[in-house]
């Protein structure tokens, strides 16, 4: 029994060692064909649902690089709409009096721009489709370089977008700037003419002209060019006549360093006639506003307050307690028909005064009623003795003028 054993075992290691390939010997591979493997050696199964898988997979990427396109597509829409609406503005015509420049050049350049931009978008479609088609890059490759073609495209617009902008701020600013020589030559072309009317001449008396203030604007005023001293009391008389509506606007205001309404007197809108001093306010009972002359008198002390207001030599109104034991700062500036914001300008037009003004004097006492009267009726001529009315002591600017004035009784008839 052992001797067989021994023998079969001899007889499967010997098998082994045949079916074990000799060192250096070959596979040989042998096509068979078809019938063979019907007849019992099949091939093995193709991986179908594998490229099934990649296919949908390259549907799906295909899909969405559409859909990022027509998104950039829009994007590039937007910029172009709204480069053509610079394109407008730069092209439109100014409708404020601005020079007028011809834009030919930029727009002829834009249009040379968006043609290459468009081609350039058609191009990037054509090269979509080629990569689509055959799979040159992979997805994400292709839409990091779309978007990185795509934002340069952009950044162009956005480039050309900004030269129009500035292109029309430079337009802008030249305008502007021959606008304001065009009002500074017409100015003095109005002083002269004004001088040229009146003869260049002195008047008959010093005192004898008045300040023509035409129009509500913020440029037409006059200027004193004495400033007040210290003041613990004042007298201010002018003569105006206005029909403006509503309100006759400042017939002078004073202003000081820190104090814009150091003094004045002014009708704003529907508002009475106000006295501000250091910017607190009495309302008077004044009415001038008819389109005749009057005579105008506000007298005001530091002691108490007090305030008189007087139209035609009769006292209208009186008060108290308006800027109590405040003195009148010196070296301010007096100015004729305009109301300061700030010491000789920030003028607002709306606060303009609208007609004419002669007599005003300045003096650092409270008159009493009877000169006051004397004054208004052309009985007595009396000169402020810090501000009198000279003709070379009152400058015009922006179209103001000086004219010849009715004389006293003239006015008086007026009334």
């Amino acid at each position: 029994m052992l001797a067989l054993l021994a023998a079969g075992l001899a007889l499967a290691v010997a098998a082994a060692a045949q079916d074990v390939p000799a060192p250096g010997s070959r596979f040989v591979c042998t096509a068979l064909p078809p019938e063979a493997a019907r007849a019992g050696c099949p091939l093995p199964a193709a991986p179908e649902e594998e490229l099934r898988a990649a296919v949908l997979q390259l549907r799906e990427t295909v899909v969405r690089q559409k859909e990022t396109l027509g998104a950039q597509r829009e994007a590039i829409r937007e910029l172009t709409a709204k480069l053509a609406r610079c394109e407008g503005l730069a092209g439109g015509k100014d409708t404020m009096g601005d020079l007028p420049r011809d834009p030919g050049h930029l727009v002829e350049q834009l249009g040379r721009s968006l043609q290459a931009l468009k081609d350039r978008l058609e191009s990037l479609e054509h090269q979509l489709r080629g990569n689509v088609s055959s799979a040159a890059l992979p997805p994400g490759d292709f839409r990091e370089l779309l978007q990185r073609r795509l934002g340069e495209l952009e950044r162009q617009l956005l480039r050309k977008v900004a030269e129009l902008e500035d292109e029309k701020s430079l337009l802008h600013n030249e305008t502007s700037a021959h606008r304001q020589k065009t009002e500074s030559t017409l100015n003095a072309l109005l002083q002269r003419v004004s001088e040229l009317e009146r003869g260049n001449s002195a008047f008959k008396s010093p005192d004898a002209f008045k300040v023509s203030l035409p129009l509500r604007t913020n440029y037409l005023y006059g200027k004193v060019k004495k400033t007040l001293p210290e003041l613990y009391a004042f007298t201010i008389c002018l003569w105006l006549r206005s029909s403006a509506s509503p309100g006759i606007g400042t017939p002078f205001s004073y202003a000081v360093p820190g104090q814009a309404n150091e003094i004045v007197l002014i009708e704003w809108g529907n508002n009475p006639i106000e006295l501000l001093i250091n910017d607190k306010v009495a309302q008077l009972p004044l009415f001038v506003s008819d389109g005749k002359w009057h005579h105008i008198c506000v007298t005001w002390t530091t002691r108490d307050g007090l305030w008189e207001a007087f139209q035609d030599g009769e006292k209208l109104g009186t008060g108290e307690n308006l800027a109590p034991w405040h003195p009148i700062k010196p070296g301010g500036v007096l100015i004729l028909g305009q109301e300061q914001d700030a010491i000789g300008g920030r003028f607002d037009a709306t606060q303009a005064f609208v007609g004419e003004l002669s007599q005003f004097n300045i003096w650092d006492r409270v008159l009493r009623a009877q000169e006051i009267a004397n004054i208004a009726n052309c009985s007595t001529n009396l000169p402020g003795n810090v501000i009198p009315w000279v003709d070379g002591n009152v400058d015009v600017f922006g179209g103001a003028s000086k004219w010849p004035a009715e004389t006293c009784e003239e006015r008086l008839l007026d009334l």
